[in-house]
């Protein structure tokens, strides 16, 4: 029978289609090119000049915006927000508006034009999480930014543009409504309860066990109780913190490990899938708070959301998470 599920953190109800249980093989799909099109790509070595300058590089011993770096940071060139200007807030009768004040940035997370995310080594990722958390600290001084989404369009399906492997920032100077959901339950949650969500689940699901791809000290892979969509996979730190750019050293290093396993293991199963992923963390300009505990969810494009979806606000998973966190733990790829 199917089975109508709440998720816990939205309030949201998902239908797990399970009498459609789908395996990995049953998504038909178009495998992403492996290699690269022949065209000039602008984030490869030498193309620097085709970019924005850079807003951070770790590089060693060259100078800004040439060669010889292995994480660069650009400004979007085809931005859809600007950092210059007044936000002008003002009204028109019921409505109201504002200028498209924030900030876009491209994170070109590897020189090699080749690889995926999940083939660059643990010390490329965690490069690469150091930069996320760089350019947060950084923007988050600007008081006209209130939110910051971390995220990665994986190819074309999943809204990629460029083959090249690269990550996105976008600095809003709004709470995003789907955010400002999550704070709202997870609050109501800690008022009633005095306790977050967040803890109690990763409680429950490693006494539980049938949803959790992986854990080590620091992190839980799991596949979440309502999943929305086949695979959707969530990556959560065991221990309570609301922001992710306060994430420590031990955090990062460990954080590395399990994304690049967690990857591994989705392209390996799915046979390299489109993806999208998202950090959630709490908004930029307030404190440290006990009720929202920041996470990453991992979108595979594997289903369509179609009338029934966009009508009611219910999902359809064909795939039990259940089954999707067995097909992922029977991986390996440690």
């Amino acid at each position: 029978m199917p089975e109508l599920r709440k998720d816990p953190v939205t309030d949201r109800w998902v239908i797990i289609a399970s009498e459609r249980s789908r395996r990995p093989t049953d998504f038909v799909r178009e495998p992403l090119p492996t290699t690269a099109s022949g065209r000039i790509c602008p984030f490869c070595p030498g193309n620097e000049s085709k970019t924005p300058p850079e807003v951070l590089a770790y590089r060693t011993g060259t100078a800004p915006n040439q060669k010889g770096w292995s994480l660069r940071v650009i400004p979007n060139k085809f931005p859809v927000l600007g950092i210059e200007g007044e936000l002008n807030r003002e009204g028109e009768g019921i409505f109201d508006k504002m200028q498209g004040i924030g900030a876009h940035e491209v994170i070109i997370e590897s020189p090699d034009h080749a690889l995926s995310t999940a083939e660059l080594s643990e010390k490329a990722i965690e490069q690469l999480i150091w930069a996320f958390r760089d350019r947060v600290r950084d923007l988050r001084n600007d008081k006209r930014l209130k939110y910051i989404l971390l995220f990665k369009n994986h190819g074309e399906p999943a809204g990629a543009t460029l083959e090249h492997t690269h990550s996105q920032l976008i600095a809003l100077p709004v709470v995003p409504k789907r955010v400002q959901e999550e704070l709202e339950v997870s609050e109501h949650y800690y008022k009633f309860k005095e306790r977050c969500v967040f803890c109690d689940m990763i409680r429950q699901e490693v006494k539980d066990g049938s949803r959790v791809v992986t854990e080590t000290d620091k992190f839980l892979v799991i596949e979440p109780y309502a999943a929305r969509f086949p695979f959707e996979t969530w990556i959560l730190p065991k221990k309570h913190a609301s922001h992710f750019e306060d994430l420590d050293q031990a955090h990062a290093q460990n954080l590395a490990w399990v994304m690049k396993s967690t990857l591994r293991k989705i392209e390996s199963v799915l046979e390299n899938p489109p993806y999208n992923f998202l950090i959630h963390t709490s908004p930029l300009q307030e404190s440290a708070n006990c009720y929202y505990h920041w996470h990453i969810e991992i979108i595979p494009k594997l289903t369509r959301v179609a009338g029934f979806e966009w009508g009611t606000g219910f999902y359809i998973n064909p795939t039990p998470p259940e089954e999707s966190a067995q097909f992922l733990r029977e991986a390996g790829l440690a």
